[in-house]
């Protein structure tokens, strides 16, 4: 017996609809619902609603679902009960989908496509759209090695010519011998030039187009927003970057330019064995059709277990990537050995996967030379018969043997060809799925880059990573021309996630964020981050020197400016203590020196980008108090005629701002200095209270 299919909806006035084979079953409101949730049984899972009652508040059952559809059931209580709890009812434009609508397989992860159902032509299509620049130079080397190809194959011709005009007959004179040989060697000679050149050709062509994938596929990850770079993990889009588009570029090479000249060679030789012997031929091709049933059937189980290989193989190397890059927090926590059988057990699964592949190929490739085999056989046997009966000649029969190895040899290399299209199919849907994913921020088309010297002005902002999980609510806050604004409040109400609208990271979900009155989203990403200051709480450095680090937010700066910059970050003195100074080599991330080091390495690269807005996450979080103290007099020169929009928990740092805004669970709840908020004596009172009774503890 199926299962019924339904849906379950939610709708902008509240209401809750379950809906069977087209006949609505259950009605409800959102109003007289406490709450709903989901639960993960064995097999299925179950939707079901807390229900408001006079006397109990009951649970009813919506819906079982499958385990593949347990994100979205997940998406859809989150989706109800902000309903419930603001009277909001804000659904996403285009759910996440996270289920293929055809097959029904769960999409693997990071990607939003089935590797089972995509169109395969289509792709095949887009392969070609970016092959089309280097067509004329593969299609051109590609000719010239099929006409090398059956220059090796006129050596069949010649040999049959040799035995039955000379050697069979001992008629024929050295003199007839030398030229026919010399033929031979000349037809040998040029095919082997022809071959030279052209591969040569034909590889740097199949290089340069990988390489232009690569390119581009790097490029478009530095264009996606945020939201889509948070949906993936970095090894995965270094795979894509870098070993998918080379799994494309071996496809190529070998196996698309030997699959042409492997069909044009076994199509000239049925040509010559037909017009040599047509019956002896039928023999040859006779074990072809069972050859071409094993393949189609071996064609769908080969598919599916390298497609299950290749998750493995990408989540193995997403463990290895996170491993390696927190290999200093793994080795604090001393979780070295935890780590380890983390990754063994995953590496034994695809060990097992990996295994069980190669011995279902190990066993089909010995049936398929069998299978070949075969039809040798049948002409050595039948041949030999014709010979012996003086119909057929050992010339003829020598021209068989060495054509079958051109008829058979594409056959046994068929064999081989959907390991190499399972693996080249699953890299290019991949790298064309990042090529063609659009960014959630687009640049106006005609950007309007106006002086950033203006105020910050947010304008009814209402943000949420999820729209119907605000983070942000309602949020007006006007912020003048070269004034400093402190933001603060608990963790996690939204302090760093109002920089990034700032920065436009994100855009927000409703509302508008200003600067010189201008929307940010009609001015160029850009020009906007180029005049923009940031200090990250989480200073990030890149492998290279310290002067590189520098330079990096100013690369035409000269030396006078770094040190400048690093003086007044008060990084200079640490950095002459190094024997090579400015040149001395900083690690990946920076962690070959200090986190407070690191720190003012990343204030002085803001700093000499001389911004006209600057933003400060926690710029001093990772400093001792003395250093900070130095530090906050360098800010209180920077920060001069600039608009400054700082963050810090350490709250007496932010006693000289201009105004304090104090956020609370995603609103603005305090506006005012230092001095007015203390006499409030409201959420920014209590956090100050707070602080320094965790000071005098200490």
């Amino acid at each position: 017996m199926q299962p019924a299919k339904g849906t379950v909806s939610f709708s902008d006035d509240g209401e809750i609809t379950a809906v069977s084979d087209g006949e609505t079953l259950y009605q409800i409101n959102a109003s007289d619902v406490k709450e709903a949730l989901v639960k993960a049984g064995v097999g299925c899972g179950l939707l079901y609603l807390k229900l408001n009652g006079d006397k109990k508040p009951g649970e009813h059952i919506l819906c079982r679902f499958s385990m593949s559809g347990l994100k979205e059931a997940g998406e859809l209580c989150k989706i109800i009960n902000y309903y419930i709890k603001t009277g909001d009812a804000i659904i996403p434009d285009k759910p996440e989908e996270s289920v293929c609508k055809k097959c029904g397989r769960s999409f693997i992860e990071e990607m939003n496509v089935c590797l089972f159902c995509y169109s395969k032509s289509n792709v095949f299509k887009i392969a070609y759209s970016y092959l089309k620049p280097y067509a004329k130079t593969l299609v051109t080397a590609q000719f010239f090695l099929t006409i090398s190809s059956i220059l090796f194959l006129m050596v069949v011709l010649f040999n049959r010519h040799l035995i039955d005009n000379f050697f069979e007959p001992r008629t024929g004179t050295l003199t007839q011998v030398a030229t026919v040989a010399l033929a031979m060697l000349g037809a040998r000679i040029v095919g082997e030039l022809i071959f030279i050149i052209f591969s040569r050709r034909f590889n740097r062509a199949t290089i340069q187009y990988a390489n232009d994938l690569r390119v581009k596929a790097y490029e478009k990850v530095q264009t996606l927003s945020m939201g889509s770079l948070a949906k993936r993990t970095s090894g995965d889009l270094i795979r894509r970057i870098m070993q998918d588009t080379a799994n494309i570029r071996e496809f190529l090479t070998d196996a698309g330019r030997w699959s042409v000249e492997h069909m044009i060679l076994f199509a000239v030789s049925l040509v010559i064995m037909m017009f040599v012997n047509f019956r002896l031929t039928l023999l040859v091709l006779a074990p072809v059709p069972i050859i071409a049933f094993v393949m189609s059937r071996f064609w769908r189980i080969i598919i599916v277990r390298f497609e299950r290989q290749w998750r493995k193989e990408s989540k193995c190397q997403s463990i290895l990537h996170d491993i390696i890059k927190g290999i200093r927090t793994v080795k604090s926590f001393g979780n070295e050995e935890l780590e380890l059988k983390k990754f063994s057990r995953v590496n034994k699964e695809l060990a097992k996967i990996s295994s069980d592949n190669e011995v279902l190929w190990a066993t089909m490739f010995p049936l398929m030379m069998f299978l070949t085999g075969l039809g040798e056989f049948l002409v050595l046997y039948f041949g030999g018969r014709a010979i012996i009966g003086e119909t057929f000649t050992i010339g003829a029969l020598v021209l068989f043997t060495m054509c079958m190895t051109f008829i058979y040899a594409p056959l046994r290399w068929l064999v081989s060809f959907p390991r190499w299209l399972a693996s080249a199919m699953t890299s290019l849907v991949k790298v064309f799925e990042v090529l063609g994913e659009e960014s959630e921020i687009i640049d106006a088309e005609h950007p309007n880059n106006v002086p950033i010297s203006g105020g910050v002005r947010f304008d009814g902002v209402s943000f949420g990573y999820k729209s119907y999980e605000p983070v942000l609510k309602d949020i007006d806050i006007d912020i003048k021309p070269g004034e400093m604004i402190g933001l603060v409040g608990r963790s996690g109400v939204g302090k760093s996630t109002l920089i990034n609208l700032v920065l436009r990271l994100y855009d927000p979900n409703i509302g508008t964020v200003r600067i010189n009155n201008t929307d940010i989203k009609d001015i160029s990403q850009t020009y906007l981050h180029e005049n923009i200051g940031v200090v990250f709480q989480d200073s990030f450095l890149f492998a290279g020197t310290v002067f590189d680090n520098i330079v990096y937010a100013k690369p035409d700066a000269t030396l006078e400016e770094v040190i400048a910059a690093c003086k007044a970050a008060n990084a200079h003195d640490f950095i002459m203590q190094t024997a090579d100074g400015y040149n001395t080599l900083i690690g990946e991330g920076g962690h070959s020196i200090s986190g407070g080091e690191r720190q003012r390495l990343s204030i002085a690269r803001a700093i000499i980008k001389n911004p006209d807005i600057l933003i400060l996450d926690e710029a001093t979080s990772s400093l001792d108090v003395e250093t900070e103290s130095l530090i906050q007099e360098s800010l209180q020169k920077l920060i001069k005629g600039r608009t400054t929009i700082a963050i810090a928990h350490r709250l007496s740092t932010l006693r000289n701002a201009n105004r304090l805004i104090v956020l609370d669970e995603g609103s603005v709840a305090e506006v005012g200095t230092h001095v007015e908020l203390l006499k409030k004596k409201g959420i920014y009172y209590n956090l100050v209270m707070a602080q320094r009774q965790a000071g005098k503890q200490k």
